[in-house]
């Protein structure tokens, strides 16, 4: 059985639907938006209706500021947000962990959504206006008001891969018409070089290969995708098994062999070795002397190379 709760800050505690209400009217312009309301709905399986009413008042709401509804309020317009399947949704992750606390048992499956509760004679633009600016496509979608049957979903297998035949064929204008078309987030360049690839194997690729490598090229999601760890290795291919047997015995070398393999270990084990055999330092150092208020002093200067830097998340400035 799906057990439901709305929860919503008292007044006064409301600030974060306030704001909102604020952005809507003065920076989108939606003039008759006369009030709005904000609700956090938790939808959970997997636990009993004793444990459910103990957990409202300590995992799903704070009695002095939230009121709670076992009904979705009434309103003129409504609308409901959730989270795509497979983004990670912090506020269900954390309620479904603080359920198994409460009861020392297993962990439930919780799903979130945000509730908007909109009043005002809105038109169908103003409501489309609204939307655009409260759902990011990229993460989250409008989520259905009715109740569930059950919170586990289900997803279709593909029994065959599709191959993009002609690919390798594409001439330059194609080629960019493929990329937008698929929306990578690889450029033009990065799609001509995976074309020139795969020239090289006389064979066009399948979609699953492309949005790999789209996927995985990327700088931001390598410190994740690459600590996959690596538990069964079969290699066809000579050469490959060469290097991989080069690899275990670096790994063996530098005394990491007990240590998870991974791909970043796989990539960092070169440098590793090198650095445990003192041929080569991650940093580069030298002392100069320079002068500071007339008198010689000594300084360290430090050079740090690009993987050394901090990593910036790029998604906050898209």
């Amino acid at each position: 059985m799906v057990y439901r709760i709305y929860v919503e800050k008292k007044p006064g505690f409301d600030g974060e639907a306030q704001g909102l209400l604020h952005e809507l009217v003065d920076l989108v312009g939606i003039k008759n938006l006369t009030g709005l309301r904000l609700l956090n709905r938790y939808d959970v399986e997997g636990i009993d209706s004793v444990l459910f009413q103990q957990a409202i008042p300590t995992v799903f709401c704070e009695p002095p500021v939230d009121v709670t509804y076992d009904t979705l309020p009434e309103a003129k317009t409504v609308f409901a947000v959730e989270y795509l399947p497979g983004q990670f949704d912090q506020r269900a992750d954390s309620a479904s962990q603080c359920i198994q606390l409460l009861s020392q048992g297993e962990r439930p499956d919780v799903r979130s959504a945000r509730v908007y509760l909109l009043d005002g004679e809105l038109t169908a633009d103003d409501l489309a206006a609204i939307k655009k600016y409260v759902i990011n496509p990229v993460e989250a979608r409008e989520a259905a008001l009715e109740e569930r049957a059950t919170l586990k979903m289900e997803f279709a297998i593909p029994t065959e891969v599709e191959t993009l035949n002609g690919f390798t064929a594409l001439d330059d204008d194609a080629l960019e018409a493929f990329r937008t078309e698929k929306g990578l987030a690889m450029d033009h360049a990065d799609i001509v070089f995976c074309q020139d690839y795969f020239k090289s194997e006389h064979r066009d690729p399948t979609i699953t290969e492309i949005r790999l490598i789209d996927t995985y090229w990327s700088d931001h999601c390598r410190h994740t995708t690459f600590g996959t760890i690596i538990d069964d290795v079969k290699i066809d291919d000579e050469l490959v098994q060469a290097a991989f047997d080069r690899y275990m015995a670096l790994r063996a070398e530098t005394g990491r062999d007990k240590k998870n393999r991974t791909l970043m270990d796989c990539a960092t084990i070169g440098a590793k070795a090198l650095k445990q055999r003192g041929i080569f330092t991650s940093a580069l150092m030298r002392k100069p002397v320079l002068p500071l208020n007339q008198e010689e002093k000594d300084w360290v200067a430090l050079g740090l190379e690009r993987s050394q830097l901090p990593a910036v998340d790029m998604e906050q400035y898209k």
